[in-house]
């Protein structure tokens, strides 16, 4: 333990053991002492006991973003903008949920391992009960603003950081989110953050605004601002009505701004559920003469039992009549994407939810088999999207040696290397400017190279090899991997900070065989695969098509397509018939793999069997993987691999 640790738990006990704030105790400020109070008094925290930062499992700390995933997706773009005003100064910016974990971090990947030391980084839990005085963890116990700074903690272990922390509220008044900037060094003095608390404070509100006018789009949505000029871009106030002129929501300086009372009234109650008349000298029937036609100047308005003046910005719900009739209707799905599917519920809904994201910045993950459509998904998505007009270009991170993999993916200089082109050479990310880059097997990326990865994430630049300047790229991230990338972040073979980032919106694709629109696939990939030589489409006879459907396809539509070009190649009539398919389809309907056990016929299970052995291979014979896959525990799984005979390969 250092001399200022010890200085700094002998403070803190000072002020503990006095049983009451003395502001000459020491020089921190009220907020401070009144954190360290709660901490020995509510928390029974230990100020000698020093623990190192907590992070979270990578499954809680989903659980915790799942709890978030709309109002991440918007955040995202306001977190990325603070960490470029910043980068440069050596802060890390956290998003945090009320909770204190954080569920989203962008950091200087140089300084990877001090920042996940200090805990700041993605999972880490900043509760005050859990950690003492911290920007996060008193953010949320005080709902203030704040800047921690250094000798401000209340673990002696955090004095080195300063960090300065706002909160985001809810439409309810509660607060949803923190958003935070964090140095693991910082000048002595406190003043040194006050730029620091002013970017907060605005990147937060900017934020809960955000997701205020994406929340109650579809309502009638109240801007209020002292100054005309910033009435329609940077109001103060919103508050969210509905159609009998009540408030279903608002944001933080709305609530701060309607809770200021003159002396002789009494407080005003909840704003939810209030008439908007009992708020602003107006009726809901003079609302449309608020409306962006009228001059700005005209739009004045008067808090109801005060004397002061706002402006008034009066904004209709998104939707027309029209719109508002279909609100229990599924939102319209670009046409990629419905084509993706015959009508299986599983994959509907995956598909209903990547229409709300075709023209989202965030990158996307999708999972699933071997051979189960994710490529097909990733090229939806991208024609689905204003990218559309840009490139797709798909990079196979499996198939491409790790000698050439930096070079493809970055490209280099000119002489950067014995060998290399005398121009140089464009990488494959730089390829995809404008469009959608495509990583295939993400699982199988080097690790070196996925730091480097990770920076072209956050940061939107490339930089080729052996160049000093890195160059900047427009790019949408999709990636798929057949892997287990949970297990692969655990057993250290994946960066779980770049699992996080590329899976901003997770998609995971069902296997064929538990589709409920098999036969819909086989119809669609025989039209479109299915060509005798003389290049016409031949039928399917129905005796073909119920063999194909009692197949379990554990090659999924990868299998489906070569069976289907298979039969059409080699049919001579005008129908495909039984004897056109492959023979293993045949001798997996006739008999078991083995033996029943019990006298039982298994011969009705052997699609299950093949299944697990599909998913066995898929997780690379790693039974936990598997088990975590497929939603059993690993004694389910032992005994299914016994039942069916499925032994480890030699």
């Amino acid at each position: 333990m250092h001399t200022e640790q010890r200085q700094h738990i002998e403070t803190v006990m000072q002020v503990a053991e006095r049983g009451r704030l003395d502001p000459s105790a020491t020089a921190h400020d009220e907020i401070i002492r009144h954190s360290w109070m709660r901490c020995v008094h509510q928390h029974k925290l230990d100020p000698a006991r020093m623990q190192e930062a907590i992070i979270r499992p990578q499954q809680e700390v989903r659980e915790h973003q799942d709890q978030l995933d709309e109002f991440l997706h918007i955040a995202r773009h306001g977190l990325e903008t603070l960490y470029h005003q910043v980068a440069g100064l050596g802060y890390a910016v956290l998003l945090t949920d009320a909770q204190g974990v954080t569920v989203d971090f962008i950091g200087d990947i140089q300084l990877d391992p001090s920042l996940r030391k200090a805990g700041l980084y993605l999972g880490s839990d900043w509760n005050e009960q859990f950690v003492g005085t911290n920007g996060v963890g008193t953010c949320i116990s005080t709902g203030e603003s704040l800047v921690v700074h250094l000798g401000d903690h209340f673990d002696a272990t955090h004095i080195p950081l300063t960090c300065t922390a706002a909160p985001i509220y809810g439409a309810n008044g509660d607060i949803k989110a923190v958003l935070d900037i964090s140095a693991l060094t910082a000048p002595q003095y406190k003043q040194s953050q006050h730029l620091a608390l002013q970017l907060v404070r605005m990147y937060s509100h900017q934020i809960e605004n955000a997701y205020f006018l994406h929340r109650f789009r579809h309502e009638w949505i109240l801007r209020l601002s002292m100054a005309p000029e910033f009435l329609e871009v940077s109001p103060e106030c919103l508050i969210a009505i509905d159609a009998g002129g009540k408030v279903l929501g608002h944001n933080r300086r709305a609530q701060q701004m309607f809770g200021e009372r003159s002396s002789e009234l009494a407080e005003w109650p909840q704003l939810l559920g209030q008439p908007i008349d009992a708020l602003l000298n107006v009726g809901i029937d003079d609302l449309p003469r608020f409306m962006a036609v009228q001059p700005v100047d005209r739009r004045a308005v008067m808090i109801r039992g005060t004397q002061k003046l706002m402006f008034l910005s009066v904004v209709a719900p998104a939707r027309s009549l029209l719109e508002a009739t279909r609100a229990t209707m599924e939102p319209e799905i670009p046409a990629p994407l419905a084509s993706l599917s015959g009508g299986d519920p599983v994959l509907d809904r995956q598909i209903s939810r990547a229409a709300r994201l075709v023209n989202s910045p965030i990158s996307v993950l999708v999972t699933g088999e071997t051979g189960s459509g994710k490529e097909f998904f990733a090229k939806a998505l991208h024609q689905s999207s204003e990218r559309r007009h840009g490139p797709f270009v798909p990079v196979n991170c499996a198939a491409i040696p790790d000698t050439l993999i930096e070079s493809e993916l970055f490209g280099y200089a000119p002489g950067s290397f014995s060998g290399a082109a005398s121009k140089g050479k464009r990488g494959l990310i730089q390829e995809a400017d404008g469009g959608t880059l495509f990583l295939d097997e993400i699982g199988d990326m080097p690790r070196p190279l996925q730091a480097r990865l990770l920076r072209v994430l956050s940061e939107r630049e490339v930089l080729p090899v052996g160049a000093t300047r890195a160059v900047g790229v427009n790019i949408r991230v999709v990636a798929a991997t057949h892997c287990d990338l949970e297990t692969l972040v655990r057993s250290g073979g994946f960066r779980d900070d770049l699992y996080y980032r590329l899976s901003g919106a997770h998609f995971t694709l069902p296997p064929v065989r538990e589709r409920h629109d098999l036969d819909w696939i086989i119809e669609r990939v025989r039209s479109l695969h299915g060509r005798t030589s003389d290049g016409s489409v031949p039928g399917l006879q129905a005796e073909a098509k119920q063999t194909m459907l009692a197949h379990s396809w554990p090659g999924n539509l990868r299998e489906l397509r070569n069976v289907i070009e298979f039969a059409a190649a080699v049919c001579r009539g005008a129908q495909i018939t039984p004897a056109d398919l492959p023979e293993y389809l045949h001798k997996k309907l006739s008999s078991p793999p083995h033996p029943p056990e019990t006298g039982r016929d298994l011969s009705i299970e052997v699609p299950e069997a093949t299944a697990l052995r599909s998913q066995l291979k898929a997780c690379r014979w790693n039974v936990t993987a598997t088990a975590h896959a497929m939603g059993i525990s690993r004694m389910t799984l032992y005994r299914r691999m016994k039942r069916y005979g499925i032994e480890y390969p030699q």
